[in-house]
């Protein structure tokens, strides 16, 4: 019988079963993780960055997870010797009616803390980046790249010493709820009692949660592939470190932007597109029965008839290089079509309620069996211990 069983192994799953361990390592622990390594998924394929906690609403999840995480994290890896760079990043505005926005941007980062960050002018934009054409910007010092597969690695090799498992190869296909515990069934017929589940499953985080308690689970996981290229080696001279657009304030996604890499290169992107299946990196990956699902979703059907021209425009950014070339000209205008190879590509798990809302904020549901952790988008890997210690908090309140 275990203690605690941390369903998914991605940077969330792994930093909730370390918190937890730190704090009291009497508890019997296992993380399960359906392949057969961590950080397969989410964690793996995204970009690399350490968020600041610039964008978010004050005093929500994402808000105070984030600027706590941001220093946790910086204080891990600083102990564990886990390479990193507070390089900073520019966000930009391109046109007059970005300007609001903008300041709105930066206001907003005060508000969280952020006092270093600074308002630049189109000149000093061009001394931080001289490639770069806008009206005005916003300097963020705090801002930086990462490898979190490495971070990951290093967090199971953590909580591994301080004696928590870890299994690999054990997709949960059942769980079943009895007096005192629950039972975690994985596909290789194996049976893990245990007292309390925490669920961080990532792009799967709400079938789990509905095993637990089906009833009271109202949300609907909806994947967004984003897709990158990368600039050809020659080029890689126009960006610095790190360009980001103005975002849209009704679309929970950044816009096309520029990141440097830790291990190297640079990676322009992500679009944001539906994916026709949860783990559908490619253009051609296709499970019907999940396509399906996602579409006969109401909130999701509601959220494809509000926003289906910006849909429409990331879809053709997919298919047309040109147009996607068209899009990061409006921040490096220099920038040509031969100069951009395919890159990756990331999957990210965007809660969608029953009324059509994308769940903007972190969502943690809880229940007689379980803590659900059902929407965890970017910043979650900046926000990684973070949210791990909220977690944790709640677990142990219960143990």
């Amino acid at each position: 019988m275990y203690d605690i069983t941390v369903i998914g192994g991605g940077i969330v799953g792994l930093a909730t079963a370390l918190r937890i361990k730190e704090q009291k390592p009497s508890l019997k622990l296992v993380l399960l993780e359906k392949e057969n390594e961590v950080a397969k998924h989410q964690t793996g394929h995204n970009s690399g960055v350490i968020h600041s906690g610039l964008y978010y609403k004050p005093g929500s999840l994402k808000a105070t997870n984030c600027i706590r995480g941001y220093q946790m994290l910086i204080d891990f890896c600083d102990r564990e010797g886990v390479p990193y760079d507070l390089c900073g990043k520019i966000v930009v505005a391109t046109s007059e009616d970005q300007k609001p926005l903008l300041r709105n941007l930066y206001e907003r980062g005060l508000q969280n803390g952020l006092v270093k960050n600074k308002m630049i002018s189109k000149a000093e934009i061009r001394e931080i980046e001289p490639h770069v054409t806008g009206m005005e910007g916003i300097w963020v010092p705090y801002t930086g790249i990462i490898d979190y597969k490495s971070v990951s690695e290093k967090y199971a090799e953590c909580l591994q010493k301080l004696g928590g498992e870890i299994r690999f190869g054990e997709k949960i296909i059942d769980v079943k709820s009895r007096n005192t515990h629950s039972e975690v069934v994985s596909a290789t017929g194996k049976v893990f009692e245990t007292r309390l589940i925490v669920n961080c499953a990532g792009l799967y985080s709400d079938k789990i949660a509905q095993l637990t308690q089906p009833e009271n689970i109202k949300v609907k996981i909806i994947p967004f592939r984003g897709e990158y290229y990368k600039i050809v080696p020659e080029k890689q001279y126009l960006v610095k470190n790190l360009i980001y657009p103005v975002p849209d304030p009704n679309f929970p996604f950044l816009g096309v932007h520029f990141t440097r890499m830790i291990e190297g290169g640079v990676e322009a992107g992500p679009n944001a597109v539906f994916a026709f299946r949860r783990e559908g990196y490619r253009k051609t990956d296709l499970n019907v029965g999940e396509m399906m699902e996602s579409l006969a979703w109401p909130g999701f059907r509601k959220v494809a008839a509000k926003y289906w021209k910006t849909g429409m425009g990331e879809y053709y950014r997919s298919f047309s290089k040109a147009a996607f070339t068209k899009a990061l000209q409006g921040l490096i205008p220099e920038i040509q079509s031969d100069d951009l190879v395919p890159g990756g590509a990331g999957v990210r798990a965007q809660a969608c309620d029953y009324d059509g809302g994308l769940l903007d904020d972190f969502s943690i549901i809880e229940n007689k069996s379980a803590i659900n952790i059902c929407n965890a988008p970017s910043p979650a890997a900046t926000s990684s211990l973070s949210i791990g210690q909220t977690v944790s908090e709640r677990v142990l309140a219960r143990i």
